[in-house]
C-alpha cells in the first residue's frame, strides 16, 4: 500500500477520533480553564477617563500650542525687522536736460487711438505681416 493511499484512509479515521476524545470525554472543558489560567496573571483593566478631565487635558494641549505659535510668530516679527536703513548711500536721480522721446508731451495726454487699426486690414492682418 502506498502512503497517500494509506494517508487517505487513517486521516479522517485520526480526526474523528480526536474529535470524539475532546469533546465527549471534557478535555476541552480542561483545556479552556487552563488557558485562563495561565492568562490570569495578564488581565488588560480598561479605565475611562472623565469626560470633564479629558476635556481639561485637550484645553491645556490647546494653550500651550497657542503660546509656542504666539512666540513664532514674536521671534519671525523680530527676525524681519529693518534695523537698517535700505537707502543709505544711495542718491536722488538728477533730472535730465537732454530731449527723449516723449520730452514735451503732457503726461496725461491720452495719445492716438489704435483701436481701428484691425478694422483696417478687414481680417486680413496675417496676411499683411
Amino acid at each position: 500500500m502506498k502512503t497517500a493511499e494509506f494517508k487517505k484512509i487513517l486521516k479522517p479515521l485520526i480526526k474523528q477520533t480526536i474529535k470524539e476524545v475532546i469533546l465527549e470525554e471534557g478535555i476541552l472543558s480542561g483545556i479552556v480553564s487552563e488557558v485562563v489560567r495561565g492568562m490570569g496573571t495578564n488581565l488588560v483593566m480598561e479605565t475611562k477617563e472623565n469626560s470633564e478631565d479629558k476635556r481639561h487635558k485637550e484645553n491645556l494641549e490647546e494653550e500651550k500650542y497657542e503660546r509656542q505659535r504666539q512666540e513664532r510668530i514674536r521671534r519671525l516679527n523680530e527676525s524681519t525687522k529693518m534695523k537698517t536703513n535700505i537707502f543709505e548711500g544711495t542718491r536722488e536721480i538728477a533730472s535730465s536736460t537732454a530731449p527723449t522721446a516723449l520730452s514735451g508731451i503732457a503726461p496725461a495726454d491720452d495719445g492716438v487711438d489704435i483701436s481701428g487699426i484691425l478694422d483696417i486690414a478687414n481680417g486680413r492682418w496675417k496676411k499683411l505681416i
